[in-house]
């Protein structure tokens, strides 16, 4: 039997098939990304006014709304939040391919806990190298290097999300993430919401039980419910009472990066420190734990060492 023998004409021919099925596949799943984030879009701004008198009264004095929740072998904190700032600052600032990744590092190294974050991008995609450590100054040999892949997942005019996911943490935690979203909710002002999540095995859970009857034994989160035996509010404590103080730490610093923008570049690190720093001794209860001057110090320490890959 003969060979069959495609004539060049055939070849462009089967080429441009090739191309068209493609193209039509990369509009296809553009259409379908489009249409999620535009769903997403809508969910958030329903769940913006469905918290209306929530983020208006409140024990937080700011227009915040948080809740937990603990399952069997994970942890998740989400709050949502105004801020005063134009939605295409916010999109702009942690949402862009380009200087997104430092700027996060910038916002996560105000957490008492993370002791240096460094961005770099490689073929396989944009990761954050972030050490998690005790919240006094420490070296970077003492604490624990989680790998947070970055993914700016959508940035339309309208919706902004981004995700940061870890597989491994410290005390063998697992499946960290850190997602943020938010829309605009009038000229100057945006309404996020922030998420995060990890979880653990029994080796994490044995972890998190030492911790938390030991140094961590009269540590408490923000949701409460009132006790009438005692005739006063208690307040939730545990693994709620944790994940709910990260968040909240983490939130804050995502208010007070973007408050430090409008300062000289020469300022804006001293700015966002002292605000991170103030807003977080608003709630003393569940968020303090060292003075202010040792807080500033330590950092200032960690931002310069972070300002090179270790």
């Amino acid at each position: 039997m003969g060979r069959l023998i495609q004539s060049p004409a055939g070849n462009r021919s089967a080429r441009q098939w090739a191309m068209a099925a493609l193209l039509a596949a990369s509009c296809c799943l553009c259409q379908s990304v489009f249409a999620q984030a535009t769903d997403n879009a809508a969910g958030l701004r329903d769940k913006y006014q469905s918290l209306t008198q929530q983020l208006a009264h409140n024990q937080f004095q700011r227009p915040l709304y948080l809740e937990s929740q603990e399952l069997p072998s994970a942890l998740k904190g989400d709050i949502y939040g105004v801020l005063n700032y134009p939605f295409a600052t916010v999109n702009g600032t942690l949402n862009d391919p380009a200087q997104g990744p430092a700027n996060w590092c910038d916002v996560l190294i105000l957490h008492l806990n993370t002791k240096y974050c460094h961005a770099s991008t490689s073929a396989s995609g944009t990761v954050l190298a972030v050490n998690i450590g005790k919240k006094t100054e420490e070296s970077l040999s003492s604490s624990y290097r989680v790998q947070f892949n970055y993914h700016p997942v959508a940035s339309n005019p309208d919706y902004l999300r981004v995700e940061l996911s870890a597989a491994t943490g410290p005390l063998s935690t697992k499946d960290y993430r850190i997602v943020m979203e938010a829309v605009p909710v009038g000229d100057n002002r945006t309404f996020i919401h922030l998420t995060y999540a990890y979880g653990y095995g029994t080796a994490g859970r044995l972890a998190m039980k030492t911790y938390l009857a030991t140094i961590g034994s009269d540590k408490v989160g923000f949701s409460s419910t009132p006790d009438s035996s005692a005739g006063e509010t208690q307040f939730v404590g545990g693994v709620r009472g944790l994940v709910e103080r990260n968040t909240m730490r983490y939130y804050l610093a995502i208010d007070a990066y973007l408050a430090a923008l409008s300062s000289p570049p020469n300022a804006r690190l001293d700015k966002r420190l002292a605000d991170w720093f103030d807003a977080t001794e608003r709630y003393p209860r569940q968020l303090h734990e060292v003075s202010r001057a040792d807080y500033m110090q330590m950092k200032h320490n960690e931002y310069q060492r972070q300002q090179t890959a270790q």
